[in-house]
């Protein structure tokens, strides 16, 4: 018996449903099982509020300051890779769109390196002023959070405003110039306008970024602020109060859930957000006098010292030690001990073996993320008036990573089979996070397939996976392998549902690196430093190949 068309595309689209409820929408379950069914005992001890108020408040405080300084800082850049031809254009863009792809502890170890009491700042000042103390006290503060956040999210900003401002046509902004428009009132009447929509989705994505954050806030924050990530890790890991970490996660995901609607609520993008759009460019050119020159400097000034420092910052750390003098010394004594047990150390951790596990669990999740993000953009695009394949493959983008590593924690850590091999919760854990971001990439490659050609080999007798087989999978090979790369460099960093899930002999890197950085002494601070560079070679490698095949795509 032959399966028609819509039959085979509603088989295909149960395999990602079937996945997401077995591994989404059952662990969010027992969470919320285990919220309720405490809540009582947890009013009757009279605190409950406090304990929600608390990091409630600070994480929608830090999240809102952080968008707001994202905004600042990502319009100059947006207008400027929007509007300007200038040497090294390329360069200067992956500068600032790296990282979004960091792992949190590569962040953290590279702010370390810089403005710790033993950064590269810190003991600058201190020689030239000849200063007994740190003079840069940041860690552990407020600011530190917010110059994490905006370090992390100005890409995104940039991303999804530069390319809309990239694609605006310029014949209405010509037209108001000839009527004697200045240039204010051509961007706060015609440009600004036109780039709203991308801007609220910019605005809500880095919202929804800073609101779950994890890593930086536990890393760079230090004991003083907890976020509603950080109070559901100390919740469950260290004071085992599952029924209060499980009120926090619902009210998270309520927020989270909200704005996630807002999000794709726009009927324009069919409730997709891309990562990597295809950019016209029609306003692109060289600096036309010396305020744009100026202006253009300063911008690409600020661009090298505030996202590219950090980063070499935490190279030359790792490759420096400093005597009791203070005194500077080259050596890779950090890279060797990383090979090596010489303390005879319990807690040693091989790099080899980091990286290993880091790896299988990243390839597993681009393997199991790119099989399902592909059918689940598949079924997306033959059934758009069917809301719920979409809402259920997008739903994961509104829940935290820590919210799932606990669902995953409460359902499957007493199934036998997840007992025996329970590093297999890890590659699955992952899949959910990057899954949104690959059918988000392979959604448009599917869309911009002109259906005559399907509809012309279905009457020529070719079956729907015959058609998939030999048109769309062909033609979508590249935007298959952009997606997949993506998958691979979240797996790669992820931090926040690993420190659930992992165990003590699986380590994978960012783990390792928290442990090392958490360890006392400067030679575990030297392999923190010297980890997180292998971790951010290993993702710049990634990203840089990704983003070739997205070039050589849009060349073909």
């Amino acid at each position: 018996m032959h399966l028609t068309r819509r039959q085979t595309f509603f088989l295909l689209g149960l395999i990602p449903i079937l996945f997401l409820i077995c591994f989404y929408v059952l662990p969010l379950g027992v969470i919320f099982q285990k919220a309720f069914s405490g809540l009582s005992s947890q009013i009757l001890s009279g605190d409950l509020w406090q304990k929600i108020g608390s990091p409630l408040f600070f994480t929608l405080k830090q999240a809102g300051l952080s968008v707001f300084l994202t905004i600042l800082v990502g319009f100059p850049l947006a207008y400027g890779f929007s509007h300007f031809e200038f040497k090294g254009k390329k360069v200067f863009y992956t500068a600032v769109t790296l990282p979004f792809i960091l792992p949190t502890v590569v962040v953290a170890a590279a702010f370390n390196s810089l403005v710790g009491s033993s950064g590269w700042l810190n003991l600058f000042l201190m020689q030239v002023f000849h200063l007994a103390a740190p003079p840069i006290q940041i860690l552990n503060t407020l600011t530190i959070i917010l110059v994490a956040h905006i370090f992390y999210n100005t890409s995104v900003f940039v991303r999804v405003v530069g390319a809309a401002w990239a694609q605006l046509e310029i014949e209405q902004e010509q037209a108001a110039s000839t009527l004697g428009a200045s240039a204010w009132k051509r961007f706060w009447l015609i440009t600004l306008p036109l780039l709203k929509q991308s801007i609220i989705s910019a605005l809500l994505m880095v919202f929804l970024f800073d609101f779950t954050s994890f890593g930086v806030i536990l890393l760079l924050g230090g004991p003083t602020f907890n976020t509603l990530e950080v109070e559901i890790y100390q919740q469950t890991t260290q004071l085992l109060n599952l029924t209060l970490a499980g009120i926090l996660s619902v009210i998270q995901m309520a927020i989270t859930f909200l704005i996630s609607w807002f999000l794709l609520h726009d009927a324009r993008t069919g409730g997709m957000v891309t990562f990597l759009p295809d950019i016209k460019n029609e306003r692109l050119r060289k600096p036309a006098n010396g305020k744009e020159r100026v202006f253009l400097i300063a911008l690409l000034s600020f661009l090298v010292f505030f996202f590219v420092l950090p980063e070499f910052s935490l190279f030359f750390r790792s490759l420096v030690t400093i005597d009791t003098h203070g005194a500077l010394k080259f050596t890779v004594r950090f890279y060797q001990e990383l090979f090596q047990n010489t303390r005879g150390t319990l807690f040693y951790i091989s790099p080899l073996t980091a990286f290993k596990n880091s790896f299988l669990y990243a390839l597993t999740t681009m393997l199991i993320a790119g099989i399902l993000g592909t059918i689940a953009a598949y079924g997306l695009l033959h059934f758009r008036k069917t809301k719920l394949l979409q809402v259920m493959v997008i739903l994961p983008l509104g829940t935290s990573s820590v919210t799932l590593g606990l669902g995953f924690l409460l359902t499957f850590t007493g199934v036998p089979f997840f007992q025996k091999v329970p590093q297999v919760l890890v590659p699955i854990a992952h899949t959910l996070v990057a899954l949104p971001v690959v059918i988000n990439t392979l959604f448009p490659a599917f869309s911009a397939i002109p259906e005559n050609l399907r509809n012309a080999a279905a009457n020529l007798g070719a079956s729907p996976f015959q058609i998939l087989k030999k048109i769309d999978l062909p033609l979508i090979r590249r935007p298959l392998l952009v997606g997949a790369m993506y998958a691979f460099i979240l797996s790669l960093g992820e931090f926040g549902a690993t420190s659930f899930l992992t165990r003590p002999e699986y380590p994978t890197m960012p783990i390792a690196i928290y442990r090392y950085i958490n360890m006392p002494g400067a030679v575990n601070y030297g392999q923190a430093m010297a980890m997180a560079c292998l971790l951010l070679i290993v993702c710049a490698a990634s990203m840089l190949l990704m983003e070739y095949f997205f070039e050589k795509e849009k060349r073909t």
